[in-house]
This record gives C-alpha cells, sequence and structure tokens, in this order.
C-alpha cells in the first residue's frame, strides 16, 4: 500500500464504496418494482476496483462480465449510464435498452460487451491480445468471469490459444463460492482454478480477492508480464458472493444465514475503509463527505434515469438488425 499515493487509495475506496451503493440503490430498485432485474457485484468490489486501477484505463480493453460494476465504473461508466440500463431506456449506453441490465458496453472507454451465454468474452479478448501483438502495441486485453464459466469450453479454448501464442491477456476469475446454487465443491475437484494455467503454459496466481492491494499487485504484475512479451495470466481471486445470485434468486434454499453472514463479516469493502483509517488516510469526516456526495450522484442518476425516454417503437430494429447505409 505504500507504494501508491494518498489519493490513488482514497479513489479506490470512492470507487468501491459507488459501486457497492449504486448496487444497493438497484435492489430497493428492484423490490419496489421499478426496474425488472439485478445482478449484484457486492463482496467482489475490491477486487474489481483494484485490478482496473492496475491496468491502464487510457489504452487497454476490458471484458467485463456481468457482476462487474467496479471494473466498469473505473473505466468510465457513470452511474447515470448504469441506471439508464437498469431502466432499459433509449440512452442506455450498453445497448440503447436493448440487452439486460449488467451486459455492459462502451466503445469509447474500450469496454467490450458480454453476452447472457456466460465465458464467450474469454475467445474476445484472446483476440483482442492477438490484434495487439500483431500490431505490436504496448496494450492488454483484461478478462473476468465467474468460477464456474470456468467449466465452459470458451475458457479452455481461449486460453489454450493464448498460451500457445504468448498473447498479451490476463483472465481474472472471480471465485465467489457459488455457481448460482452449485457450491465450489461440487463444480471443480482441484485446489485451485489458478492450478489449471500449468495446463496452458501461462502464468497462474491464486489470491485474497478481499486483499485490496493482492490483487493489484497480482494484476500489475500480470500486465508488466503481457507488456514484455511474456504471454498471459490467469489469476484467481477468491471473495464471497454476498447477495443472491441474482434478484430472482433465493439463496437460502442452498446455504444458510450463518454462512453468509460470516463472510459478511470479512467483507472487503471494510477491510480496506478500516486499513485506510488505519494508516491516517480516510477519516470518519471524510467517510461521510464521500457518502453525502455518492448518495447525491446516485439521487441525480436515478432521478435522471426515470424520466429519460424509452426508445421508440419504429426503433426496434436498430443494434439489433443490420441498417442500410444510405
Amino acid at each position: 500500500m505504500d507504494n501508491l499515493s494518498n489519493e490513488l487509495l482514497l479513489e479506490m475506496y470512492r470507487e468501491m464504496l459507488l459501486a457497492r451503493r449504486i448496487d444497493e440503490r438497484m435492489w430497493l430498485l428492484n423490490r419496489s418494482g421499478s426496474i425488472p432485474f439485478v445482478v449484484s457485484c457486492q463482496g467482489q468490489e475490491v477486487m474489481q476496483v483494484a485490478a482496473a486501477t492496475a491496468l491502464d484505463k487510457e489504452q487497454d480493453y476490458v471484458l467485463p462480465y456481468y457482476r462487474d460494476l467496479g471494473v466498469v465504473l473505473h473505466f468510465g461508466m457513470t452511474a447515470k449510464d448504469l441506471m439508464l440500463s437498469a431502466y432499459a431506456k433509449a440512452e442506455d449506453p450498453n445497448s440503447g435498452g436493448r440487452q439486460m441490465p449488467s451486459h455492459f458496453s462502451q466503445k469509447k472507454n474500450r469496454i467490450v460487451t458480454g453476452s447472457s451465454p456466460v465465458t464467450t468474452q474469454v475467445p474476445h479478448a484472446v483476440g483482442i491480445a492477438l490484434a495487439a501483438q500483431m500490431e505490436q502495441k504496448n496494450i492488454v486485453s483484461f478478462v473476468t468471469l465467474g468460477e464456474g464459466s470456468s467449466n465452459q469450453g470458451d475458457f479452455h479454448e481461449g486460453l489454450n490459444y493464448a498460451g500457445v501464442h504468448k498473447l498479451p491477456v490476463i483472465v481474472m476469475v472471480e471465485n465467489n463460492k457459488y455457481a448460482i446454487s452449485v457450491p465450489l465443491n461440487k463444480q471443480v475437484a482441484c485446489d485451485s482454478i489458478a492450478d489449471r494455467a500449468i495446463g496452458y503454459g501461462i502464468h497462474g496466481v491464486k489470491v485474497d480477492g478481499n486483499d485490496t492491494m493482492a490483487v493489484y499487485n497480482a494484476v500489475k504484475e500480470a500486465r508488466e508480464r503481457a507488456i514484455n512479451g511474456e504471454g498471459a495470466t490467469l489469476i484467481e481471486a477468491v471473495s464471497y458472493r454476498l447477495t443472491p445470485h441474482s434478484s430472482d434468486d433465493d439463496d437460502m434454499t442452498y446455504r444458510t444465514k450463518d454462512e453468509v453472514d460470516q463472510a459478511k463479516s470479512i467483507d472487503g469493502l471494510h477491510v480496506f475503509k478500516e486499513e485506510l483509517k488505519t494508516k491516517g488516510i480516510l477519516t470518519d469526516e471524510i467517510d461521510k463527505e464521500l457518502e453525502e456526495q455518492i448518495k447525491q450522484v446516485i439521487n441525480e442518476a436515478t432521478t435522471y434515469a426515470e424520466n429519460a425516454p424509452y426508445p421508440e417503437i419504429d426503433t426496434i430494429g436498430r443494434f439489433v438488425y443490420a441498417e442500410e447505409v444510405k
């Protein structure tokens, strides 16, 4: 932590807190019937913001999976952007109101869209890394997925190709212990997802996803390796999903309240907050100011999105089918 400025550390905390508060607001909006669906980032904000901060957001490409509020906020998406998506309004930068929420996409910020079938973003990230290698650009592609997704064929094919060609891609598995209702011990037989890296001939590392600096350093080192021509890295960041899988899921059918409460007691966001306080970087006054600023931002974003127009019916084919160029 000592190698980062106090300003950067506070900005990382602000982004983590913003992601948490946006997520919490979306749950309230869903339960009140205002928006149809939420898939949550709670419990994974630390690894997302720490990883994104270790990248070059002016040059690198990110291919986030649906929980990655922290990643896309760091790379330039705003609370307004995210609320417009949640309400499926015409100004939604992800898809013009066509996609489900959390299918992030924003060309100007090099946020590459994913799709509902999980893990399809991995071969896309490898393709971007191949293009960077061919064009001799000092950039990396960074792609995330859940640990359940690491059992899909796209994961194997993407990492195998990246290993063979030593491509500048970083694959971060956000291991939150559950693939919807399936616990980790019923998903994989190996001790660690990161252990799979050896089969692809790439570097693999497992880190505590609740440890800000552990994730930051792992991604920073992976980026340096990629830029130096040393190829891909598979990072497994381990935390816990603090909410149900989505707003349509009842997680108490497959795990206990005591288990969730235990995970909340070591929530990475609170751990990072206390670390900053211990070092004198964050005070109660600064924290209160941040909370007030974030609440105002989210209130304004929510009000704007609520009142924004839906897509016009005559645009139903736009962004879906090819349009004739006149």
